[in-house]
């Protein structure tokens, strides 16, 4: 920030009573009732005064604003947007909206987003929504999303928070330059083993295991840094350690699912290794975890524990986040850390990598973009016919056989290679099925799929963790994405997109899956296999019963085998009745088919989830439903 005279700050009330302007006080505390006149003497001067921020009532974003001193260095006048529009601007502290006007070039009004289609066709280009998280929900923010999907460069950019004045310090932190030296770039990763390349520091599950991975996050200012790991809206595993989104101070809301904590249980990972989010100061936070940043109204827990809403209480004046769920891993660690080396954008780098897997946008920005010129563009995302039945099971046996998703130790391996040796002899020229009709043929492999299904059954139920219920991630891996996307209704009732990744070779098979937003990656199937939804009460009292209806629609007229399991760590205190079953369904027709799931009292209140799979020649489907174990009512 420019040095000013000093007979210009002097006729200043407000600076008279504090500072003069540095690099220390780039962010002047204010009071709501001082903000609006606040704000309108930075705007007037902003090369000599300091960015107002309400920090009344929130003592910790009083210490965020402490860690900002240390990260930025200066002021400058941040590159506008094309268009922004406020949320619920009644809502929010007043000054608030004329210090967000210069972050774009025109300004429309709320009302217009009735209608996203139109709004989008009035308004081209990048878009700015500004307004508190529990403005952004699914209408109209979802339409706005996909509008900018591969849209207008930096199509859709939010800046929000848990409550005014959250969204105040986001705004706020959009004039921040970072200082000199704040250079580091870092990625944490739990699920990977990437390179290292030069410029970046990697730290992966092996230095979980020897290094003080909480030290190394919080003893370091950050240019950008990433975590990518397994979690929930309120938490990013990296081994023992955890990136924490609780928010002591903030208020619980009343009647809200939270994790173990909102209850006085204990955290499931060691408390002297959390890393609370607001704490960590970097100038850009990346939240490479499924759900880590959903809409308001798609949130499985309170607030007070989100991860998203932690991140923009701290100094972060970036946060990409994950609105649903996605496919992240190598080629996205690759991507991002290039370019976070050269300055390209995260969240348009992450989701142009991931194009290629998912049809929907996997980040959003919150904080805005660099100027167009100066960050680089994102890389660019037969005659005779054997019974179809016979066909169908062929190339499924070639895909548990031919690929690597059994081990070769695998108990099924001897049984489907049996059965694989059938079908090659019945579909071969018809010389070779002179002994037998297409109808003993088909008698006897309905006979061997009966069996074998029987087997798998009983397999899943023993081990829901078998390595053949991995089968989505491991073709999907060796797949790309088929254009066409259907728009479905996931079975809590929002909608959804079903999409199909192909197999890129003969021994991979093409799998379905449904994702929505608020429930992430709800179904997966194979082709002609049966589809499956599930439908529960979203929450269950300790020592209750949840009543699950499934809903299953056959591929064919005949014997489908059904079960329900729960997670490893659920599995102790929940029981499924039936665990399996076997019925008759008609190919084609859904049908109903009920579980009860009995909880001990002593379970521990937080998110868990089920699933009900179906099996059906060779093909396991799967539908998987969230809810919540509340305590016992008095």
């Amino acid at each position: 920030m420019n040095a000013a005279p000093a007979d210009r700050r002097s006729d200043r009330p407000e600076q008279r009573s504090g500072r003069p302007p540095g690099p220390d006080t780039l962010f002047r505390q204010v009071t709501h009732r001082q903000l609006p006149q606040a704000v309108k003497e930075f705007l007037d001067d902003p090369e000599v005064l300091a960015v107002p921020v309400p920090t009344e009532g929130r003592p910790d974003l009083a210490v965020s604003v402490e860690l900002a001193h240390r990260l930025y260095g200066g002021l400058r006048q941040p590159h506008p947007l094309d268009v922004g529009i406020l949320l619920g601007g009644a809502d929010l502290p007043d000054g608030l909206a004329e210090l967000a006007r210069p972050l774009a070039r025109t300004w429309a009004t709320e009302e217009e987003l009735a209608d996203p289609a139109a709004f989008r066709a009035r308004h081209d280009g990048s878009l700015l929504v500004v307004g508190r998280y529990d403005r952004l929900t699914l209408d109209p923010v979802r339409a706005l999303l996909m509008a900018t999907y591969r849209g207008p460069r930096h199509g859709l950019t939010l800046l929000s928070g848990r409550d005014g004045a959250s969204v105040a310090w986001n705004v706020a932190k959009q004039y921040a330059e970072p200082a000199p030296g704040v250079d580091a770039v870092g990625l944490f990763t739990d699920t990977d083993r990437p390179p290292r390349p030069s410029g970046v520091r990697v730290f992966d599950d092996r230095d979980f295991e020897r290094s003080d991975i909480q030290a190394e996050i919080l003893g370091t200012r950050w240019r950008r840094v990433a975590f990518q790991g397994h979690g929930k809206d309120d938490s990013v595993n990296l081994g023992e350690f955890t990136i924490c989104g609780l928010n002591g101070t903030a208020p619980a809301v009343p009647g809200l699912l939270g994790p173990r904590c909102a209850y006085g249980l204990p955290c499931y990972k060691p408390e002297d290794k959390l890393v609370p989010l607001n704490r960590v100061e970097a100038v850009e936070v990346v939240l490479s975890a499924c759900n880590s940043g959903p809409l308001a109204d798609l949130a499985l827990y309170d607030p007070k524990y989100q991860l998203l809403l932690n991140a923009l209480d701290g100094p972060a004046r970036t946060v990409v986040s994950a609105v649903s769920v996605h496919d992240s891993d190598r080629p996205e660690n690759v991507a991002w850390m290039h370019g976070a080396l050269v300055g390209a954008d995260s969240v348009d780098t992450l989701n142009a990598s991931l194009a290629g897997s998912h049809p929907y946008p996997a980040f959003m920005r919150f904080g805005l973009p660099g100027a167009p010129d100066d960050t680089p563009p994102p890389p660019a995302p037969a005659d005779h016919r054997p019974d179809p039945l016979l066909l169908t099971v062929g190339a499924r046996l070639t895909a548990y056989l031919a690929s690597d998703l059994l081990p070769h130790n695998h108990p099924l391996r001897p049984r489907l290679t049996k059965l694989a040796r059938k079908v090659d002899l019945w579909v071969a020229r018809p010389t070779h099925l002179a002994d037998q009709s297409p109808e003993q043929i088909r008698t006897s492999l309905t006979a061997d799929l009966q069996s074998l299904d029987h087997a798998i059954t009983e397999q899943v139920a023993a081990d829901p963790e078998t390595e053949l219920m991995n089968y989505p991630a491991h073709f999907g891996d060796r797949s790309s994405l088929d254009p066409q996307v259907r728009e479905v209704t996931c079975h809590c009732g929002r909608p959804a997109q079903e999409f199909t990744r192909r197999g890129l070779l003969p021994q991979v098979l093409d799998t379905t899956c449904a994702v929505c937003m608020r429930c992430g990656d709800v179904t997966f199937r194979i082709p002609d296999a049966p589809a499956l939804l599930a439908h529960a009460p979203d929450a269950v009292e300790q020592g209750g019963v949840l009543e699950v209806r499934a809903t299953v629609t056959a591929a064919r007229t005949g014997p489908v085998r059904l079960g329900l399991f729960v997670p490893s760590y659920l599995r102790e205190d929940a029981t499924a009745e039936p665990a399996t079953t076997r019925l008759r369904l008609t190919g084609g027709r859904a049908e109903d088919v009920t579980f009860r799931v009995r909880f001990a009292p002593g379970t521990a209140p937080q998110a868990y989830y089920f699933t009900v799979f179906a099996v059906q020649d060779l093909a396991v489907s799967t539908a998987r439903r969230h809810f919540g174990v509340v305590p016992r009512s008095a």
